[in-house]
């Protein structure tokens, strides 16, 4: 007989990577610690896929040794959401302290097992960046569901398998696949189920197994067992029941059924005593006789301290910023644990592998179902390979990163690349031009289906909604959608014949696109009655919203969808932006052609139609801006009853330092045509910004005080009522804030609207703002509102306002107008500072963001960069980037590199990346409010 080989442990075999050593949850370009000296042992360690490794650890090897090693085999880079669990000598299951000396915890090593396992689950799977940990985890779904511990109802059991079964042996064929499920056991109740997982398996065709992985965590993250690991224990009357954590809090449940939670924000503190564990909540101001302590009781103080460790962890992983720091240890006496959780916590992980700079390779996947090795296969350091790379079951090729995140990016392309790509393509600027055309039009098309498809179907069919405004919105929104479907179809196919694509043996007619352009528009003029609508609709929806609770939720809960990258209301102009990109694009067209150009004549009639229209719709487009403006503002402050009244214009927002009693303090300035506001961020779960004070704009004089106070770039403000004092981050703030508030001013005095709304209920006239709000002026309470990474993604933390706050800048609403108007889309290729690999994304640029696609098929960004603060530089000869039309963004010692594919595109992204990193004062919006007529 056979013996059957050896084989590592392949989960994390990367092509082109070390066999040896990885990168684990080290920095970058560090190693896994120096081995201390001493005694070797070995010890057994169990993968997700159940085969073994033995690792050589010096006897003095604290955990953290043997962790980075499994970490380093695996080169796995997000190392940090595994542990490794044994059984100690009390037969309970625990973690291994990273801290402690391995042989402290583990007494007897040549007779333990220590697994590897996933410890923290997040709530979105979309937090994990990397197909291996992706893989990883797909695995422990894998392992939870065949030992009973993930429970479901029998629907979403047979769906699970079927994506197991689709990621182990591919597209459905019927014979294997019964075959396949006789031969593995993934569910106790698998046999029942057989038929109802062949049905679905047989939906899944065409699905890579990267894309496998991704359904099968998005599926098992909705159920209430997921991540789930049982405590038992009993509550005061002797109730059986169980407790585990989450990233949210602390768990109760019954048998497999949730009864209660204690999210973090309201438990004070977690303790135990012997056998009684012990949850202390926060006071609810709401209840009276709410009870302060809870009690349960656990088998041993063991088994509390054990939770109780994991709960500090799960805490401090999911909720700080940081690693806690170690405390001092006290000189004579201690008391209590001096336990403390121990590696990066779930935000140092994402910033960790989004900003560092390695090159991610993709890693093969193994043989998983009959063939794969017996746990008794065992390696040592991971050194025996004997499975060659791009093998599969039935002998495919392992598909490249396909999963919806940011993971095929790590293929480098080559010089060799670049010139036959470049031979490929026209090199007329017009072509370039048109491919602008095409591009954008893409994003614009992704854009309408946010109101015509993902809303529609979110809110549009609730009966929250009223048939008229129903009616209002989508038969606006429909025919305009469909027209543009007509539109990108024909760009795309002129594109595909300018390029040789298609028809390449016709050319010269086809190296043009103002006929289609001309066409084109001639129809758009036909939907103006649509587009006038647009205004009309948005309006309707405000009013709706504020009489309904339930309408208003919809939309709140809509806006923190993926598919609604920004603001919802912002895409109720996109129509009448896209008129402006038109606009755009045929002037430069027609400056580029002679004019005996055969494309001149209908590149010059087309760009006279569409003046015509922006001319037309230009004052509605001006203030449906400001009006959009006000109601996004509305959402980032608290304290103002009603911001959007009728007259008022936004003008600027930003951040100003006021000199107080306390010396000057970082405050978010509002400035509108007849009030100045300032206010601080708050410490509501949403991170909005709480009202502290206001400035009515008529009768105020303003004087510059850098003598008088001796702040740089300071200036008093002078207010009918009062004063204050504020100094701005740099000479050119100033100088923005100065010009901006004079000419508001100005205006103010000329309406004589001295009657400016009260716009604070939170604090009245008698009592200053900052005495009666003193208990919030700390940094250190605002910044304890920084500490919940959940609470920033989901609750606005990444608006203008938020970007604004943090890197202590500001924006005018010309700045903000510019940022939607000079909208852009395409390829590019990203390179971090010092690696050496290029990454091919779709970015779209808008609303002062990148937006980071994997194709422009996909349907929400996977990742965004806001540019306010950014600089935009081409790269020096010491950087050594040595390619053609590259740009350099930089904030700090955040630098990224871009590179475009000719001169065209890289002055476009240049210079519309450069109109909102250079601040603009409002002065320049007199100009807009006037159009240029063709």
């Amino acid at each position: 007989m056979v013996e059957p080989e050896e084989r590592p442990s392949v989960a994390g075999k990367r092509l082109g990577a070390p066999e040896s050593m990885g990168i684990s949850t080290l920095e970058p370009g560090q190693r896994p610690p120096t081995m201390p000296p001493g005694r070797q042992v070995s010890i057994r360690v169990q993968m997700l896929d159940d085969t073994q490794e033995v690792f050589e650890v010096s006897q003095r090897a604290p955990g953290k040794v043997l962790f980075d090693l499994v970490c380093a085999h695996l080169n796995l880079i997000e190392g940090d959401y595994f542990g490794l669990e044994f059984q100690d000598q009390h037969k309970m299951t625990v973690w291994l302290d990273l801290l402690k000396p391995i042989l402290k915890q583990i007494r007897r090593p040549k007779n333990t097992i220590l697994r590897f396992v996933v410890k923290f689950f997040p709530p979105d799977h979309t937090q994990l960046l990397e197909e291996l940990t992706r893989y990883l985890f797909a695995l422990q779904i894998k392992h939870d569901l065949a030992c009973g511990d993930l429970t479901c109802n029998e629907s979403s059991a047979a769906l699970l398998v079927s994506h197991i079964v689709q990621s182990e042996i591919g597209d459905f064929e019927e014979v294997q696949c019964k075959q396949h499920l006789l031969n593995n056991k993934y569910i106790p109740e698998q046999d029942a189920l057989m038929d109802k997982i062949i049905e679905y398996h047989q939906k899944h065709v065409g699905q890579t197994p990267a894309e496998s992985d991704y359904q099968l965590l998005e599926i098992a993250r909705r159920l209430e067992m997921y991540g789930v690991r049982l405590h038992p224990a009993k509550d005061r009357e002797g109730t059986k029941l169980s407790l585990t954590v989450a990233h949210s809090g602390v768990l109760v449940f019954q048998g497999h059924t949730k009864i209660n939670a204690f999210n973090w924000s309201k438990v004070r503190k977690l303790s135990f005593k012997r056998k009684r564990f012990l949850i202390k909540l926060r006071p609810d101001l709401n209840q009276s006789n709410c009870q302060d302590t809870l009690e349960f009781m656990m088998g041993s103080r063991d088994c509390c301290k054990v939770f109780w460790k994991i709960c500090v962890e799960y805490h401090a992983f999911f909720r700080l910023f940081e690693e806690p720091k170690p405390k001092p240890k006290p000189v004579l006496f201690t008391r209590g644990s001096s336990f403390r959780f121990s590696g990066r916590t779930q935000r140092q992980v994402i910033d960790y592998v989004k900003d560092s700079e390695f090159k991610k390779v993709p890693f093969e996947r193994s043989p998983q179902h009959s063939e794969s090795p017996s746990a008794g296969q065992v390696m040592v350091n991971g050194q025996k390979q004997s499975l060659s790379l791009g093998q599969s079951p039935d002998g495919r090729q392992p598909s490249p990163l396909t999963s919806p995140l940011l993971t095929d990016a790590g293929f480098v392309r080559t010089d060799d690349e670049d010139e036959v790509r470049r031979k490929r393509f026209p090199a007329d600027k017009a072509y370039f031009i048109a491919k602008e055309l095409l591009t954008t039009e893409r994003t614009y098309l992704k854009d309408l289906e946010v109101i015509t498809v993902s809303f529609q179907k979110s809110v549009g069919k609730d009966e929250a909604m009223p048939d008229s405004l129903r009616n209002l919105i989508f038969a606006n929104f429909e025919p305009v959608y469909k027209f543009h479907e007509t539109f990108l179809k024909d760009v795309d196919q002129r594109l595909a014949q300018w390029e040789g694509r298609s028809n390449a043996h016709i050319k010269g007619d086809y190296q043009r696109v103002g006929d289609v352009m001309l066409k084109n528009i001639q129809g758009l003029k036909l939907l103006t009655a649509h587009l006038q609508k647009h205004s009309e609709a948005l309006l309707e929806l405000e009013q709706t919203c504020r009489s309904s609770r339930r309408l208003e939720g919809l939309c709140r809960d809509f806006e923190l969808q993926k598919v609604c990258y920004l603001p919802l209301n912002i895409f109720f102009l996109r129509p009448l932006h896209r008129l402006m990109h038109y606009k755009q694009i045929l002037e430069r067209l027609c400056k580029h052609y002679p004019p005996t150009h055969d494309d001149f004549r209908d590149s010059r009639a087309a760009l006279a139609d569409i003046s015509e229209m922006v001319v037309q719709l230009h004052g509605t487009l001006i203030r449906m801006e400001n009006f959009q403006k006000l109601l996004e503002l509305k959402k980032d402050l608290t304290g103002v009853d009603n911001l959007a009244i009728p007259g008022r214009e936004f003008i600027r927002l930003g951040c100003l330092s006021r000199l107080s009693g306390k010396g000057l303090q970082q405050r978010m300035f509002f400035l509108f045509s007849d009030v100045l506001m300032y206010t601080s961020r708050g410490m509501t779960a949403s991170n909005q910004f709480k009202m502290h004070g206001q400035l009515p704009l008529y009768g105020m004089t303003i004087h510059e005080s850098e003598d008088e106070w001796g702040v740089p770039h300071s200036f008093t403000l002078f207010g009918q009522r009062q004063s204050v004092v504020v100094a701005a981050s740099s000479a050119s703030e100033m100088e923005k804030w100065l010009e901006d508030i004079k000419m508001a001013i100005e205006l103010a005095d000329k309406y004589n609207d001295s009657s400016a709304e009260i716009l604070s209920s939170s604090f009245t006239d008698s009592k200053s703002p900052e005495e009666s709000n003193a208990d919030q002026e700390s940094e250190d309470d605002l910044s304890a509102s920084r500490t919940s990474l959940e609470r920033q993604t989901p609750h606005r933390g990444n608006t203008t306002v938020h970007v604004c706050w943090h890197r202590n800048t500001s924006m005018s609403m010309v700045d903000f107008s510019v940022a939607l108007e000079n909208q852009l889309s395409g390829n590019l290729l990203r390179k971090f500072k010092n690696s050496n690999g290029w990454q091919k994304l779709w970015v779209v640029f808008t609303n002062f963001s990148l937006f980071f696609y994997k194709t422009h098929q996909d349907e929400f960004p996977l990742a965004s960069l806001p540019l306010l603060g950014y600089s935009i530089t081409i790269p020096s000869e010491s950087e050594n980037i040595h390619k053609d039309y590259v740009f350099k963004l930089h904030f700090k010692s955040h630098v990224y590199y871009f590179r475009s594919e000719s001169e065209y595109t890289f002055e476009r992204w240049m210079e519309v990346i450069r109109s909102t990193t250079c601040s603009s004062s409002h002065i320049r919006s007199l100009s807009r409010k006037e159009p240029h007529v063709y």
